[in-house]
C-alpha cells in the first residue's frame, strides 16, 4: 500500500520538488540535517530547448530532493526548429549523445561528448563516489559531414554512431575523447546505409544494416573490418531474403537482426573467413498478426547478459520476447503483456538491483486516446537460476504522460550506480520520478520543466561509511 503523499515547499533555493511520498517527504530546510549528500547525478535531453539538462538526487536528512544544475555546461548552441538530440550512451564517466539536423546532415550534425564529472572509487564490497565537478563538454563535431546521425551503441567499452548520409559508422572511446585534442574525432568504418543499425564485436567487426524494404539494398547487411577504415572498411556484403531492417545487436558471439520478419541471426565473423554466399542465416518467426496476416517483427533490442530482450505485437498479441544468444540454438521465450487499447509497448530496458533481482522495464506509451500510460516491470529470474524462462509480470504502475511524435518523446529509465533506484522522464509533464527498486514503486516525483526524453544516471551514494 501507498503511504499518504505529503505535498509541502521546499526552502532550498533552486530545488525543485512536486511531490514525494512520505517515506522520502520534503525537508523544509538542510540546516538541520548538515550538507545535503549526493546519491546520484542525472543528465537528460529536454526537446523543448534541445539542450542537456542536468541535477544531482541528493539526501537532506531523510529526505531525497532533485537539486537541479541547468544546462550542461558548455553545450553547444541547437536550432530549436531544425535540430534533434537523438539517442545517448554512457561508458563510465563519459556520455556521448547524437545530432541530427532536417537536411540529411547539410545543415549542421554530428556528436557530443560530455565529462560527466563523477568519478568511481571501488572499496571492496561497495564503491563510494566523487562529485568532483558539473558535468561539461569534452569534445564535439558538428559540421557538415557528419552524415546525420541516428542511432548510436556501446560495444565492448566503445561507442559507434551511425553516420546514416555516408553509409558508415563512427567508432570513439572515452579513451579518444579524453585524450588529446586531434584524437577525439574518433575513425570511421565504411558499413551499412540510408537508416542504419549496427553490431560489433570485440573490436574486430562490425555488421551495419540498410533499411530499403525493396530494390538492390533490400536486406542487405555490410560486414566491415573494424581494424580498417574508411571504404577499405567492408569485407563483404550478404543479404536476408527480407527487408526492412530497423534493428541489431552483438550477444555472445552472435549477431541478431529485425527486418520485416521476426529475428534473423548468424554467427559473428570475427577472422573474416566468409563470403557472402557462405554464411549462414538462421530465422526465428514471431508469429502473424491475426488481423493482416503479416508477420509479426520487432524494431530494437537490448543485451542482459547473455539474453536478448525485445517487444513485439499490439494489444492481445503484445509481449516481452526473450532469447539465450549462447543457447546451442537460440529459441524465443515469450511473455504475453495485456496492452490497452490506444498504448503500445517500447524497447525494453533490464536492470540488475541491488537486492539481486533483474528487471525489465518495459512502458506502455500512448499511441492515440485519452488512456492512462503505464510501465509493467518484469522479474526476469524468479527462482534466480541464470535461465530467464521463467520470467514473470512483476506488478504494472501507472506513469505520467508521454509526448510521443516519431521518434521522440517517450518515456525511458535510468537507473543509478548502486541499483537502488530508478529515475524515469515524463516527457509530457515536465517531471521526472524516482522508482524504489526494492520496493518497485514510485518514492518521488520532481518537476523539471521543458520536456525530459531520454535521460542518463551516473554515480551512486558519495559515501557509504
Amino acid at each position: 500500500m501507498r503511504s499518504n503523499l505529503r505535498s509541502q515547499r521546499g526552502k532550498l533555493t533552486g530545488f525543485l520538488v512536486l511531490t514525494v511520498m512520505s517515506t522520502f517527504c520534503i525537508a523544509s530546510s538542510t540546516a538541520a540535517s548538515g550538507q545535503p549528500e549526493p546519491m546520484t547525478r542525472i543528465v537528460w535531453q529536454d526537446r523543448d530547448r534541445k539542450t542537456l539538462m542536468w541535477g544531482d538526487l541528493v539526501k537532506a536528512g531523510a529526505s531525497l530532493i532533485l537539486k537541479p544544475g541547468g544546462p550542461v555546461h558548455g553545450f553547444p548552441k541547437l536550432d530549436k526548429e531544425r535540430h534533434e538530440l537523438v539517442q545517448m550512451e554512457r561508458i563510465g564517466n563519459v556520455l556521448l549523445v547524437g545530432v541530427r539536423d532536417d537536411d540529411s546532415g547539410q545543415f549542421l550534425s554530428g556528436w557530443v561528448a560530455i565529462d560527466l564529472g563523477v568519478d568511481e572509487m571501488p572499496h571492496g564490497d561497495h564503491s563510494d563516489f566523487t562529485y568532483r565537478s558539473p558535468p561539461q563538454v569534452l569534445a564535439s563535431v558538428l559540421d557538415q559531414s557528419q552524415g546525420n546521425p541516428a542511432h548510436l551503441y556501446v560495444y565492448d567499452k566503445a561507442f559507434y554512431l551511425a553516420n546514416d548520409s555516408l553509409s558508415g559508422y563512427t567508432r570513439l572511446t572515452p579513451a579518444q575523447l579524453t585524450g588529446p585534442a586531434d584524437q577525439r574525432k574518433g575513425t570511421f568504418h565504411r558499413g551499412g546505409g540510408a537508416h542504419i543499425t549496427l553490431a560489433a564485436v570485440d573490436h574486430k567487426v562490425g555488421y551495419g544494416t540498410w533499411i530499403p524494404g525493396g530494390g538492390p539494398d533490400k536486406g542487405r547487411i555490410d560486414v566491415s573490418d573494424l581494424t580498417k577504415t574508411g571504404d577499405d572498411s567492408i569485407a563483404y556484403t550478404f543479404h536476408l531474403p527480407v527487408g526492412g531492417l530497423h534493428g541489431a545487436v552483438a550477444n555472445s558471439g552472435r549477431i541478431f537482426f529485425a527486418p520485416s520478419d521476426g529475428v534473423y541471426w548468424v554467427d559473428a565473423d570475427l577472422e573474416l573467413k566468409q563470403k557472402a554466399e557462405t554464411v549462414v542465416i538462421n530465422h526465428l518467426s514471431l508469429g502473424k498478426d491475426k488481423d493482416s496476416d503479416r508477420p509479426l517483427r520487432t524494431g530494437a533490442f537490448t543485451n542482459h547478459r547473455n539474453w536478448v530482450l525485445f517487444t513485439t505485437g499490439a494489444l492481445e498479441n503484445s509481449a516481452l520476447c526473450l532469447l539465450d544468444a549462447a543457447a546451442p540454438q537460440p529459441a524465443i521465450i515469450r511473455l504475453p503483456i495485456s496492452v490497452s487499447d490506444g498504448l503500445s509497448l517500447v524497447t525494453p530496458d533490464a536492470f540488475a538491483t541491488a537486492g539481486g533481482k533483474r528487471y525489465a522495464f518495459v512502458f506502455q506509451n500512448r499511441k492515440e486516446g485519452a488512456v492512462q500510460e503505464k510501465l509493467t516491470i518484469v522479474d526476469l529470474d524468479p527462482n534466480g537460476d541464470r535461465d530467464f524462462a521463467d520470467a514473470a509480470i512483476s506488478k504494472t504502475i501507472d506513469v505520467g504522460p508521454s509526448r510521443v511524435e516519431g521518434h521522440y518523446g517517450h518515456h525511458t529509465i535510468s537507473v543509478d550506480d548502486d541499483a537502488k533506484f530508478g529515475l524515469i522522464s515524463n516527457p509530457g509533464s515536465g517531471e521526472v520520478w524516482l522508482l524504489s527498486l526494492a520496493e518497485l514503486k514510485i518514492v518521488g516525483k520532481y518537476k523539471v520543466g521543458g520536456m525530459p526524453t531520454k535521460l542518463i544516471v551516473v554515480g551512486g551514494e558519495e559515501s557509504k561509511h
